[in-house]
């Protein structure tokens, strides 16, 4: 044994173990809705994990030609999660459909034309936050909305939206970034929310928000440079976290705020 060691106290788990879910064996659809980097990397993945769901992605475009991943057996369906006609008619075509098991929200917005992370005060603007909190905190809300019909009432399942450590306001030291800390703030209490009303409605349903760490995609690829050795992710390794996180999740733990290691975010 090494010099300095105490073994009356084992090394922390890191990880959510995964005990209760056992996804091979469930039936049904897992939609995966946003299909960047991550997107795409979740729908690989759950592949061998559940191989009795029919995988789907939904976001804007197809984006199947052009992945990196293997995408064989994968359907697609359009969305434009600001359109609520659009969501309307996800939710008709997955009604057609074998009952959601599985449901993971990955879009999110953090810069584009027009949408910087603001530094200070005086770079705020009211475009900036409106998009913003279009993307970030009522999407996964109104996408529960549209695609609760289609969920099962007497098996368990996972309804999962990506979320970011910045949005707590406990873990908040640095400040900066209003529009988007603010509107995962507001996700995460709008999920918490609706995962109390389904543990009455839906008591086998969990819903979680989850933090995947920083991951090398389009939304953080201007502030990766800064990123430690070995924490920068990539979307395969980071999809692999997050469900084996979901995994180990339960319906008597819907409503928490989970990071990438299985850890709990304060709010």
């Amino acid at each position: 044994m090494r010099q300095g060691a105490v073994p009356s106290q084992p090394p922390k788990r890191s990880v959510v173990t995964p005990l209760r879910s056992n996804w091979s064996s469930w039936q049904g659809t897992a939609l995966v809705v946003g299909c960047g980097g991550i997107g795409q990397a979740l729908l690989q993945e759950l592949a061998p994990l559940a191989p009795h769901l029919h995988r789907v992605g939904a976001s804007r475009r197809d984006w199947r030609s052009a992945a990196s991943a293997d995408c064989q057996g994968v359907d697609y369906l359009p969305l434009d999660l600001t359109d609520d006609a659009s969501l309307e008619r996800l939710g008709a075509s997955l009604r057609d459909r074998p009952p959601l098991r599985l449901v993971i929200h990955t879009a999110g917005v953090l810069h584009g034309p027009g949408l910087q992370p603001e530094k200070r005060l005086a770079q705020v603007n009211r475009l900036g936050l409106e998009r913003s909190f279009a993307i970030n905190a009522f999407a996964p809300l109104l996408l529960a909305q549209a695609i609760e019909c289609c969920l099962p009432g007497d098996a368990p399942f996972h309804f999962a939206s990506l979320s970011a450590r910045v949005g707590s306001i406990g873990d908040n030291q640095l400040g900066g970034w209003y529009a988007y800390r603010a509107a995962k703030a507001a996700q995460n209490q709008l999920l918490r929310t609706l995962a109390l009303e389904w543990r009455r409605r839906k008591p086998q349903g969990c819903v979680s928000l989850l933090h995947p760490g920083t991951t090398a995609t389009a939304l953080s690829a201007p502030f990766q440079a800064g990123v430690p050795p070995g924490r920068l992710f990539s979307p395969q390794r980071a999809a692999t976290q997050l469900l084996r996180v979901l995994e180990g999740l339960s319906p008597e733990r819907s409503g928490g705020f989970w990071a990438w290691d299985g850890q709990p975010i304060p709010w």
